[in-house]
């Protein structure tokens, strides 16, 4: 098959599929459909294919992208066009999670493969609805059991269906956490050292800025809306 001919067919099969395809996913369901033994696809001719359509769709020209997401690729809208697709589903699925969902989700794509116990000693509450919900919208799998603790309880960890939708292909794209703490702390204010004396009980004065100026003058009493006093006789 020339390469122009398979990067059709490769563009068609990315297109149809439902999910992610990888270039070995391509090699064997193109070579089934044309029943190829002598001449079957190879390898490097794929992801040769595979280059020439990412360049193509590159260009300025098209709204989406091809891009290896969710452990394959696929075609996605690109970046500038995502608030306008926005409008058709908006977060609907997330905003179907509730707070504690989201954050049993959270532990586990960053803790996996995890167990129920470890989720709940995180969160300090019991997370077996939130785990069950998960389940059913299929963002996490079961992997196994831990059979180095006793009761061997079940293992948890983020499905492909999970990639998929956040885009990334390992754990590993994850944000780090030190990224995503560094980025809430707030710069402390710089200010400017004043050196004065201060004796125990004396009042601190802070300007309508936030600046520390110390303590006040005494004011004249006609300063402070007082009259002033006439001397003994």
């Amino acid at each position: 098959m020339d390469t122009s001919n398979l990067i059709n067919h490769i563009e068609a099969l990315i297109f149809a599929s439902e999910k992610p395809l990888t270039a070995l996913d391509m090699i064997d369901l193109i070579n089934n459909a044309f029943g190829l033994m002598d001449d079957r696809i190879a390898l490097d001719q794929v992801e040769t294919s595979i280059e020439g359509i990412r360049e193509k769709y590159a260009s300025e020209f098209y709204p989406f992208e091809l891009r290896e997401s969710g452990g394959g690729w696929q075609f996605l809208t690109k970046r500038a066009y995502h608030q306008t697709i926005a409008q058709l589903n908006g977060d609907k699925f997330l905003k179907r999670l509730s707070t504690a969902a989201l954050e049993t989700l959270a532990i586990i794509a960053y803790k996996q493969p995890i167990t129920k116990s470890e989720i709940e000693a995180i969160r300090g509450v019991s997370s077996d609805y939130s785990i069950q919900k998960l389940l059913d919208k299929e963002l996490i799998v079961i992997t196994g059991r831990n059979e180095s603790t006793p009761g061997k309880p079940l293992v948890y960890a983020t499905s492909r269906h999970f990639m998929d939708y956040f885009g990334l292909n390992s754990p590993d794209q994850l944000p780090k956490i030190d990224d995503i703490i560094a980025s809430q702390l707030v710069e402390p204010t710089l200010v400017q050292a004043q050196h004065f004396e201060v004796e125990p009980g004396d009042d601190l004065v802070v300007t309508e800025e936030g600046q520390l100026v110390g303590k006040p003058e005494p004011m004249h009493p006609e300063e402070a809306g007082e009259s002033p006093q006439e001397p003994a006789s």
